[in-house]
């Protein structure tokens, strides 16, 4: 694959600089998620088994190069002591003598933390100086962090040249999985691309035409492509001035031999909320006074087959209003039967992206999809065909 993974280098008796991603929410002080911080297990495990000291390096929140006591990664330390189950020092600065001596106080098995990346303003900006701080610190680069790989940071790729570099477990997992899905992938591949707007993920859906056997799309920017078909949608949420956008689409599809999958059935209403009165009709046939809010049962069984002939899926965005009921019922029945597939063994699916992993978790499948991506723009970013720095440092 081109880079490196902790199986690669020698850990044993060197201070190992982890770049992770542990920019949790919080609420009153505490951590609400911890998701992050537990994915992160596994490489802090392997780096102590090994001999190595782990020293973390992250960002949390938007300080912009300043220092803002309300987003200090001290405020994870108790999270992170709980996942991991061992001592956390904390250090008040990500480079210089507070991080030195942090290092310094860490015994055999301690994880130390250092402040948030963020607090220096060259950090954003790939500064060499503030790469080459970090760097001084350790003898070994980890980059654990696939979230945040997508950003060209000093603690992300400026780094990367400086030590012996690696991919941590969580990388290695990511960039397998998703090398499963688009790089050298099984086929027939199907994606699955959701959401409210075409004019947001443009880049990915000209790339997924190239890449996909099958592109479903679903959520509002299926109505946009609804419209660019003369098929009008009464009051939907569409982007009626990207229809001809969306017939580019259409026509390179055609030409790369990408079968495009729209809605055939719709469930419309007149409000949008919880329980409104609604009903069922023809893509065809929605009434001008009403909005498509889901798919219909009869798309979801035709997308099911679609499924049931495929070996690799991508899963990005939800098929409807997921977030209120009725109208989460294609994007469950959808996700269900992935969830299945994957279980009996036909298929690898792949999903990311912050509203996907929300209505996986809702619809009661992302535990039995092959991988659930923690990240939301460097999966976006990956999707779309593009480089992503944090990723391409490791391949020196």
């Amino acid at each position: 694959m081109g880079w490196k993974t902790l199986d690669d280098v020698a850990l044993a008796g060197k201070t190992v600089l982890v770049r992770v991603d542990i920019n949790v929410p919080m609420e009153g002080g505490r951590v609400t998620d911890a998701t992050r911080i537990e994915k992160i297990v596994p490489t802090v495990e392997d780096i102590v088994a090994r001999g190595g000291k782990v020293v973390l390096l992250a960002h949390f929140d938007r300080p912009k190069g300043k220092v803002v006591p309300e987003m200090s990664l001290r405020h994870v330390v108790g999270a992170l002591e709980a996942a991991t189950g061992r001592k956390v020092i904390f250090g008040e600065d990500c480079v210089g003598d507070a991080a030195r001596a942090a290092i310094a106080a860490a015994g055999a098995g301690d994880v130390v933390l250092l402040e948030n990346t963020r607090f220096h303003a060259g950090e954003e900006k790939n500064d060499p100086a503030l790469a080459q701080g970090m760097a001084a610190l350790g003898d070994v680069y980890v980059n654990d962090a696939f979230s945040a790989a997508h950003r060209a940071h000093a603690s992300t790729a400026g780094i990367a040249g400086l030590l012996p570099t690696a991919a941590g477990r969580l990388m290695e997992a990511e960039l397998r999985a998703l090398e499963a899905a688009l790089g050298s992938p099984a086929r027939p591949v199907v994606a699955v691309v959701g959401g409210a707007k075409v004019s947001t993920k443009l880049d990915l859906l000209g790339n997924l035409v190239t890449k996909v056997d099958h592109l479903v799309i679903g959520g509002g920017m299926a109505n946009t492509f609804l419209v660019a078909q003369g098929i009008e949608v009464g009051k939907s949420l569409a982007e009626r001035d990207m229809a001809d956008t969306a017939r580019e689409i259409l026509g390179k599809a055609k030409v790369a031999g990408c079968t495009i999958h729209l809605p055939v059935d719709v469930v419309v209403a007149r409000e949008f909320k919880a329980g409104a009165a609604n009903e069922t009709v023809a893509v065809t046939a929605c009434p001008a006074d009403a909005m498509i809010l889901d798919a219909g049962p009869q798309t979801v069984a035709g997308l099911v087959k679609v499924f049931e002939g495929a070996k690799t899926l991508i899963w990005n965005g939800p098929l409807g209003a997921f977030e209120i009921e009725p109208f989460n019922a294609a994007t469950n029945a959808a996700a269900q039967a992935v969830a299945r597939l994957t279980k009996a063994g036909g298929l690898i699916s792949v999903a990311g992206g912050g509203d996907t992993v929300a209505a996986l978790n809702a619809a009661g499948a992302a535990a039995d999809f092959t991988f659930i991506s923690t990240a939301g723009g460097a999966f976006l970013e990956w999707m779309e065909g593009k480089d992503l720095p944090g990723v391409a440092a490791l391949m020196g």
